[in-house]
């Protein structure tokens, strides 16, 4: 059973090429500050944008560096069966401890294709691997149900686990009645973790995490507190990680000669853009992801600048471990230089 904290890692680049050293100090970072596990190459970490040798390679860089450290989990999921078979081939090979397989994009599967096409196959063909379901039909347009969730669990030993960010907490209550006291549920979203852990009829048993790029040992500390019981002290924690749970998806209006435009600055470029500006390994997200707008970037300052006034506890570990300054940082404009659009 996978339980915990968990970082959806980013995958940093440098002159848009992966950043290999960049990757091994974050991973470096994650570890020192306490985080459970990894989760190398998932949406965080960009893997649509990322050929399939960076893939794996990103993957072998993690898992050798996590190996009898930390927990290990493999973005393995596409929209293509046959290369998810692939990519679980290598990421078990490479020796991870579980992996991860997003519903289906696009082309938009039911959720009885998606358990007996694609979870079930995988699940199968690799019966001594952990098998995460990753359900997120915002993103990907599709979703497997609990009930199918309940039938892989009943057939596979190996699917005893879900990544849920569905963001409907009926949803996750049928899930926990279909698949038992026993199946793993884990948050998807960050900002919903104590809500899905202290839920009786959720039971989350931890978070795979983006804001823990930034600050793993504060929401390893939530995740330890949560799972004791401790919610009073874990809200205080929650209190303070709250300006960064904002900056996973950032919305502004903008204004276009023809009137105006909401604009979505999505996972990770808000995360990347903070990560760049507090002078950790980042460097900006692959296209078609691209930058922020000059008022979302405006609210990544602001959120930090905040978190460094009421919480300087929470970017002290990056500024012991990556040597910077975040007081310098968070005042200096050339900090942020060309990390947003200079018009719309």
């Amino acid at each position: 059973m996978i339980t915990g904290s968990f970082t959806a890692l980013v995958t940093p680049f440098k002159d848009d090429a992966v950043d290999y050293e960049g990757l091994g100090n974050l991973v470096d970072f994650q570890i020192k500050n306490g985080i459970t596990g990894i989760l190398a190459v998932g949406t965080t970490g960009e893997s649509p944008v990322l050929t399939w040798d960076e893939h794996n390679k990103v993957i072998e860089n993690v898992a050798n560096k996590t190996k009898e450290k930390r927990i290990c989990i493999a973005g393995a999921g596409s929209n293509n069966t046959d290369e998810t078979l692939a990519a679980t081939k290598h990421a078990v090979e490479a020796g991870v401890d579980a992996v991860l397989l997003v519903d289906p994009y696009y082309n938009g599967p039911s959720s009885l294709e998606i358990r007996r096409e694609y979870i079930g196959p995988v699940a199968k063909a690799f019966p001594e691997t952990l098998i995460i379901p990753y359900v997120i039909p915002g993103r990907t347009g599709t979703q497997l149900l609990a009930e199918d969730i309940a039938l892989l669990h009943k057939k596979f030993k190996n699917v005893d686990t879900v990544k849920e960010a569905t963001g409907d907490i009926e949803n996750m209550r049928h899930t926990r009645a279909c698949c038992g006291p026993d199946f793993t549920i884990l948050s998807g979203d960050d900002g919903m973790t104590c809500e899905m852990m202290t839920d009786p009829q959720i039971k989350a048993a931890g978070v795979i995490s983006v804001v823990s790029n930034i600050a793993p040992g504060a929401v390893a500390e939530m995740v330890s507190l949560l799972k004791e019981g401790n919610r009073e002290e874990a809200e205080k924690l929650i209190s303070a990680l709250e300006p960064l749970f904002g900056l996973v998806t950032i919305k502004t209006m903008e204004k276009t000669p023809y009137g105006e435009a909401v604009c979505r600055a999505r996972n990770p470029l808000g995360i990347k853009t903070l990560m760049s500006i507090l002078g950790m390994p980042s460097g900006g997200c692959r296209r078609p992801l691209g930058k922020m707008t000059k008022k979302g970037l405006e609210k990544v300052i602001q959120a930090a600048r905040k978190i460094q006034s009421d919480n300087p506890e929470i970017f002290k570990p990056i500024a012991d471990f990556f040597n910077v300054d975040i007081d310098a940082r968070l005042k200096n404009p050339s900090s942020w230089e060309g990390l947003c659009y200079k018009e719309y």
